[in-house]
C-alpha cells in the first residue's frame, strides 16, 4: 500500500481486505513500501497499491529485491518487474493475445514518424511506465501536443507509445476482468477517461465503477491472457490480475492492458470478491 491515494479517488480495497483476513485469524497489517525497510516479521507480503512507483522505479526495484529477499512476496517480484514496463504487451502479442496496435518510440524522430502515419487520426500518446493515466493523452495525431507530450516522455529517458484511438474505448466500452488465483471473480466498467485534446475528464483521475456482467467470450479472452502471462514469465498464474479489454469493430477484442501490480480490486462494488481475495491469501500462507 502507499499513501498516495488521491482525496477524489481513496483506497477502497485495503480496509475491506484487512477485516476479512483479521476475521480469518490472519494478524494483518498495512504498510507503506517506501517506509518500511524491515519486512522479516511478515510471513507474506500482499503488493495491492504502489500507485507512486512511476515516480521512482529505481527505487521501487531495489525495494522490491530487498522485499523477496525477506519474506514471501505476491505477485511474484519476476512477474511484477516484467510487468512494471508496458513493452509486455509486445510479448503477450508474439503469444497470440490480441492487443491494439502500438508504436515504441525512443526518440523524437521515433514519435514524429508514429505520428505521421496517423496523418490526423486521433491516437493516445503515453509513457511504457505508467499508472493512473499518468502523462496519457488522447489527440489528433497532427496536434503539436501530441507530438509535444510524446517529446517529453522520451527527453525524461522513457519511452511513448502512440496508438490508434480506439471508439469504442473512447464511448465508455473498456470492461476489466479480475481473476483471483486465476479463477474470474467479477467484471468492472469504470468510464472512460481521457478528454480529446489532452489531460483527463473533469480535470482530476477519477473511476467511477460499475459492476457488468462478463460475456464467455471476454471470460476465454481473460483466461488466454493468463495462460499467455504464465507461459511468458514462465512463473504460475498470479494472485491477482486485473484484464482490462475492449471490444472493437476494427480490431476485435483486444487487451488492453494486464495489470499484475496494483490495480483496484473495487471490492466496495463487488463485495462477493473480498471473501475470495482473503480466502487465497489464507491458502497462500498454508
Amino acid at each position: 500500500m502507499t499513501d498516495s491515494y488521491s482525496v477524489e479517488d481513496p483506497d477502497h480495497d485495503t480496509p475491506l481486505l484487512l477485516d476479512a483476513l483479521r476475521d480469518r485469524g490472519v494478524d494483518a497489517a498495512a504498510v507503506v513500501w517506501h517506509r518500511t525497510d524491515d519486512l522479516t516479521g511478515f510471513d507474506a507480503l500482499v503488493i495491492r497499491s504502489p500507485w507512486d512507483y512511476p515516480e521512482r522505479p529505481d527505487e521501487f526495484a531495489v525495494w522490491l529485491e530487498r522485499a523477496a529477499a525477506q519474506t514471501r512476496v505476491y505477485n511474484d517480484p519476476a512477474v511484477i518487474r516484467w510487468n512494471l514496463d508496458k513493452h509486455y504487451l509486445r510479448d503477450l502479442e508474439s503469444a497470440g493475445v490480441r492487443v491494439v496496435p502500438t508504436d515504441y518510440c525512443r526518440t523524437a524522430e521515433d514519435v514524429a514518424d508514429a505520428l505521421m502515419r496517423h496523418g490526423d487520426d486521433s491516437i493516445v500518446v503515453k509513457p511504457a511506465v505508467s499508472a493512473g493515466a499518468r502523462d496519457t493523452g488522447l489527440f489528433h495525431a497532427d496536434d503539436p501536443a501530441a507530438r509535444a507530450l510524446g517529446e517529453r516522455i522520451v527527453a525524461s529517458g522513457g519511452v511513448a507509445m502512440v496508438q490508434p484511438e480506439v471508439a469504442e474505448l473512447s464511448a465508455g466500452a473498456e470492461k476489466a476482468l479480475y481473476a483471483i488465483a486465476g479463477h474470474f471473480t467479477h467484471a468492472i466498467a469504470k468510464g472512460a477517461l481521457l478528454a480529446h485534446g489532452g489531460g483527463l475528464r473533469g480535470g482530476v483521475y477519477v473511476e467511477n465503477p460499475v459492476l457488468v456482467e462478463a460475456t464467455d467470450a471476454e471470460r476465454a479472452f481473460a483466461d488466454e491472457v493468463l495462460q499467455a502471462v504464465a507461459g511468458v514469465t514462465g512463473h504460475t498464474v498470479p494472485l491477482y490480475a486485473r484484464i482490462d479489454t475492449v471490444d472493437s469493430a476494427e480490431h476485435g477484442l483486444v487487451l488492453l492492458e494486464a495489470e499484475l501490480i496494483e490495480p483496484a480490486l473495487n471490492l466496495h462494488v463487488a463485495s462477493h470478491a473480498t471473501d475470495i481475495v482473503a480466502d487465497a491469501i489464507v491458502r497462500l500462507l498454508g
